[in-house]
Formats: structure tokens, C-alpha cells, sequence
């Protein structure tokens, strides 16, 4: 315990222990140290490597969420975890890894040059970089703009029911399968290397070059319209924050890569979260009041969109050991600059968030992986219903599980009060308020006099605010991005046609309500 009394020698705080590369590698006390990254933890070269090779695959193994022989999507962005990510995925499935990787990968680029205000030429030039390292890799590739958007279909906001869930035993019976198959397979593929065939051997180059030729720039130039481009640019005007703007653009960069999945038939998507990166969004995300859905947002799987699942196998990683991986082993990386770039501390809560964790963890280096065990920790808030329940109570943006459905006597029920006062205007001069006994001119009583809606009355059209409709169907953090925006308009139309498909849903079963047998009831009566 400590005493208000107690003693404390200076020469105590003081004397610390320097830190040095001279040290022995803490782990085989034989080479010395040619980095520090944590406090006391001085690794050799090689120890480093398979130290950081054995976390990825630590990580994808403990969990046994990627089948062997699956389709799995790698979400890159250019940045350092990213490519690190692809790295490990390249050296993972090599002919002569230990404990290789059974997965068939892909890879997806969301090219966000139309957000961030980047020329055609600039753009064109990043995306030409990234390609020759696509393509070095032997992956099929798609590269999605983000002008794209507009024309996604309604299903990408629909939850699709998942695959139920396989008994325990069954993973160990699919990498058998997996091994017995591949062997199968490298026998087939070395009686055709000594035949010698021509004809069969030109057919599968075709199809290899068919297979990441995907999602190219053709002709130098990007396969977008200016239209489509300002499209994006007035969406992204119409918010007025940068809080909200990055918000918004990383939603629509989850629903392209969830689309692209999808269309190609991949079963999980990887993206290239580090840990440092997680400790920023778990913080920000409670200040955005998401923190209903943090075990999704910064868990290793997030199941919100059904059939598609986002793992997260950088999350053990700090941002400190992906830059001195990325230095040592040589690791390509393209910088693409984003809504943030440059922008000062307290340009948004992201930005201000990142500014704190990053000042923190200098003067206190267990800061990142002290927020980063705290959400392991974390489960999700709403219980698991069934399918179609789970269809009307996603939010209409995220996916995840709406989490306004508050008591009378929560905070979030006296904020909409707040918010339903404040929208009232009194009566205007020479206007008589609607009174008791009275009817108002849009139930059909034929008092228009009574309200002047034609003069801007109660029920005016311009007092009823243009974010009500979507209001109800959105989370409580989405809604403030929704508020944010001036105008709706803007929004791309598949989010608006699934707005109205659902309020027709829920229309239709309220009507049908009193016909409608209820599921606790009848398992009762059974």
C-alpha cells in the first residue's frame, strides 16, 4: 500500500537502467542485440525474424478460423502493416515454411485518391506502384476505386447468414484432407512437368495472367469518370468534420472490400490492424460512442457481416516491431496519404486520440499493450438472436447490432428528448398555435388556416429535419455522423434504396402485427 509518508530516494528514480544494443539477445544469450523493443527485450537478427514469423502464425493457428483450402482476402492499403501482413502470407505459404499455410489468398486495394484530393496522374502513379508488388506475388489482385461506391448493390447492407458453425473435431479432419489433396495434387502436377505438355502448360500461364490482371489501370489512365469523382468529393464536402468524414470513408471502405469478397467468393477478409492501431481505435471509438461494438471493431474476428468474416492477425504487433521488420527484411511499402495527413492534433477525435497514445506510450512504454489486453477482454453487449431478427435490428451503416434501444431512463432516451425540443420553433407573428380540440392541416381536417402550412406552419416540410428517416435505423455512432452531414442527398443510392426497403419491412409487419403468432408464446403452449 502506498503510505503519504513513504520515503523515495532520488538516486532510485534516477538510476535507471541504460539500454543498449551491446546486450545479449534475451533469447539465445549467444548474439548480441541489434534492436530493443521493449524494455529489456534485445533480439538478435535471427531471433527477431522467427519471433515475429511465429506470432502471425501463433495467431492464425490458436484461433482455427481459417479453414485450410479457404479463400481468404488481404485488405492492403500500402502501408507498413499491411505489406507486412502480405509478407508473412508470402513466406507462410512457401514450399519449405514450417507449419505452412493452407489458404488460397487474394488480395483487394481501395484506392481513395478521389477522397484525399490527389490528381489522376497521382494516383495512376501510386496504384502502378502497388501493382509491381501485386503482381510479384502471384496473387489475384483487385484494385477498387472508391468512386465504385455508387453503384454497389442493396446486399452488401444485408446480413447474409453465416455457415454454421463446424464441430471441433472437424478442423483437424479438414487439414488432413487438405495435406492428402495437396499431395494428390503435386504428383498430378510433376507427371505433367515430365510429359512435357506444351499445350496444357500455355493454358495455365494464360490463366495465371488472367488471374491478376484484375482491377487494372488500362491505358494510364484511371477507368473513372469526373462525374463519379465529384460525386465523391460533394459527398464528402456535405460533412462538416473530419471526425466524421473519416467515419464515413472507412464504412464505405469496409462495404467495397465486403462487395469484392463476395463477388470473388472469398470467405474471410484479412486486414492489417497492429496493435498500436487498435489501442487508437479502441479510445476513439468509446468517444464516438461505439462502445456497444468494440469487440467487433477491435477483436480478431468480426462476424457483422455474416457469410464474410474480418480477421485481424497483425493485432499482436506494435507499430515499432512492423517498422524495424519492414527495415531489416526488406519488406516494400507505398505511402498514400490520407484524410489526416498533415493535419494538426486536434483536427478530429482520431487524430487527437493517436497525438495522446503515441505521447503516452513515449514516457510510458506498457501504455499501447495495457489498452491492447484491455480489449481482448471485451465481448459484445447484444446476445446472438436469429436471422431475420438480426436483419432489422443491424444498423443501416455499420452492421452492427443497434444499441438505441435504451429505458426511459437512460441517458441516450433524454438526449432525444433534448434533440426533439430543440427542433420545435414557436408560432410565428400573426399565426394561431395548434390547439386543443383542434386539428392540424396534414390529418385532413381542412383547417389549413388554423397551422399556415403554406407560410411555413407546424407541419411545414422544412421543419421536419432530413436525417429522420435514416435516424432510426442507425446506431448510436452513426447517427452522429448522419447529424454531421448537411445534407443527405449525397449519399450513395444503395444505402438509401436498403433505408427504404427496410422502413417498408417494418411498415408491412406492424400492419400484420395482430395476425402474427409470437415465438415465446407458442414454444410455451408446446
Amino acid at each position: 500500500m502506498c503510505q503519504v509518508d513513504e520515503e523515495y530516494k532520488d538516486d532510485q528514480l534516477k538510476n535507471r537502467t541504460v539500454l543498449s544494443v551491446s546486450q545479449k539477445c534475451v533469447k539465445c544469450n549467444e548474439v548480441s542485440a541489434v534492436l530493443i523493443i521493449r524494455a529489456g527485450d534485445g533480439f538478435c537478427r535471427d531471433c527477431f525474424k522467427e519471433y515475429f514469423v511465429h506470432k502471425f502464425r501463433a495467431m492464425l493457428g490458436k484461433n482455427r478460423l481459417i479453414f485450410p483450402g479457404e479463400k481468404v482476402l488481404l485488405a492492403l492499403s500500402g502501408g507498413p502493416a499491411s505489406s507486412s501482413m502480405l509478407f508473412q502470407v508470402q513466406q507462410g505459404l512457401s514450399r519449405d515454411a514450417p507449419k505452412k499455410l493452407r489458404f488460397t489468398p487474394g488480395i483487394v486495394y481501395i484506392d481513395e485518391g478521389a477522397a484525399t484530393g490527389q490528381s489522376p496522374e497521382e494516383r495512376i502513379g501510386k496504384i502502378s506502384q502497388l501493382e509491381s508488388i501485386f503482381s510479384a506475388t502471384g496473387y489475384p489482385f483487385y484494385i477498387v476505386h472508391l468512386e465504385e461506391v455508387f453503384g454497389l448493390p442493396n446486399s452488401v447492407l444485408q446480413c447474409v447468414p453465416s455457415v454454421p458453425e463446424r464441430i471441433e473435431g472437424c478442423y483437424k479432419a479438414a487439414v488432413e484432407r487438405f495435406i492428402q489433396h495437396s499431395t494428390s495434387t503435386q504428383r498430378e502436377m510433376r507427371c505433367i512437368s515430365e510429359a512435357e505438355d506444351p499445350s496444357l502448360m500455355g493454358a495455365q500461364t494464360r490463366l495465371s495472367e488472367l488471374s491478376v490482371q484484375d482491377g487494372r489501370v488500362s491505358g494510364g489512365r484511371l477507368p473513372v469518370t469526373p462525374e463519379q469523382t465529384q460525386a465523391v468529393e460533394r459527398l464528402l464536402a456535405s460533412v462538416r468534420t473530419l471526425t466524421a468524414k473519416e467515419e464515413l470513408l472507412q464504412t464505405l471502405r469496409h462495404h467495397l472490400i465486403v462487395h469484392t469478397a463476395r463477388a470473388h467468393g472469398y470467405a474471410k477478409v484479412m486486414m492489417g490492424d497492429s496493435c498500436s492501431r487498435l489501442a487508437v481505435k479502441l479510445l476513439s471509438n468509446i468517444s464516438l460512442g461505439r462502445g456497444a461494438s468494440l469487440a467487433m471493431d477491435t477483436g480478431f474476428s468480426d462476424p457483422r457481416y455474416g457469410d464474410i468474416a474480418i480477421v485481424r492477425p497483425m493485432r499482436e504487433y506494435s507499430s515499432k516491431e512492423i517498422a524495424f521488420y519492414n527495415k531489416m527484411f526488406k519488406v516494400p511499402s507505398v505511402f498514400i496519404p490520407g484524410l489526416d495527413t498533415k493535419a494538426p492534433e486536434k483536427a478530429s477525435i482520431q487524430r487527437l486520440t493517436e497525438s495522446f497514445v503515441n505521447k503516452l506510450q513515449a514516457e510510458f512504454p506498457s501504455t499501447v499493450s495495457t489498452i491492447y489486453r484491455t480489449s481482448e477482454k471485451l465481448i459484445t453487449a447484444c446476445p446472438r438472436t436469429s436471422a431475420d431478427k438480426e436483419q432489422t435490428e443491424k444498423c443501416l451503416l455499420c452492421l452492427c447490432t443497434l444499441d438505441t434501444s435504451g429505458e426511459e431512463a437512460s441517458a441516450f432516451h433524454a438526449t432525444l428528448i433534448s434533440e426533439k425540443l430543440s427542433q420545435k420553433k414557436p408560432p410565428e407573428l400573426g399565426q394561431s398555435p395548434v390547439l386543443p380540440g383542434q386539428q392540424c392541416c396534414c390529418t385532413g381536417g381542412g383547417q389549413a388556416d388554423i397551422c399556415g402550412a403554406t407560410g411555413g406552419g407546424c407541419c411545414s416540410v422544412d421543419r421536419t429535419p432530413v436525417t429522420h428517416d435514416l435516424q432510426s435505423l442507425l446506431c448510436y455512432s452513426c447517427r452522429l455522423i448522419i447529424k454531421d452531414m448537411s445534407s443527405v442527398n449525397e449519399l450513395p443510392q444503395y444505402i438509401v434504396s436498403e433505408a427504404d426497403r427496410r422502413r417498408r419491412r417494418a411498415q408491412m409487419k406492424e400492419e400484420i402485427s395482430e395476425f402474427l403468432l409470437d415465438p415465446d408464446e407458442d414454444c410455451d403452449a408446446a
